[in-house]
């Protein structure tokens, strides 16, 4: 059998992108000249606006999570009456408390850890050595 169906249609020409006339390829929808905005919105930070932020550099360079607890610990109390350690991340092992709580947070621009801390009261975030270590504290009513 040739090339030619029983319609009568080239089949080879069918297969590729050189159609007929009446067979065009619909036209592009115009564009507002943005970036489909909409479509995939860019991530937002966390909104820390009620949290106090502290910066911690020590030296030298602390050695594991174990230290930077008890420096995190120290200006927790020296700055909340009473506190509770809400959320924390390691980020020398990968890793944080609560576990998994990133897993849904995984396409976010806000980690698990910082969205627990600040939907279960926290206003202290006590960050040491530019996000190696960071933990989020609330303070504990009595």
């Amino acid at each position: 059998m040739n090339e030619a169906t029983s319609s009568g249609v080239d089949r080879q020409a069918y297969m590729s992108d050189e159609r007929s006339p009446s067979a065009k390829k619909p036209a592009a929808a115009p564009t507002s000249g943005r970036d489909d905005a909409a479509a995939c919105p860019v991530p937002v930070p966390a909104d820390l606006s009620g949290v106090t932020v502290v910066a911690l550099h020590p030296q030298p360079r602390l050695q594991d999570y174990l230290q930077a607890m008890s420096l995190a610990n120290a200006e927790a109390a020296a700055r909340l009456p009473d506190y509770m350690l809400l959320s924390w991340y390691d980020r020398d092992r990968d890793f944080e408390a609560p576990q998994h709580v990133s897993e849904c947070h995984a396409d976010s621009a806000v980690p698990g850890y910082v969205d627990y801390g600040i939907h279960h009261g926290a206003t202290l975030k006590v960050d040491v050595e530019d996000g190696r270590f960071v933990f989020f504290y609330r303070p504990v009513d009595l």
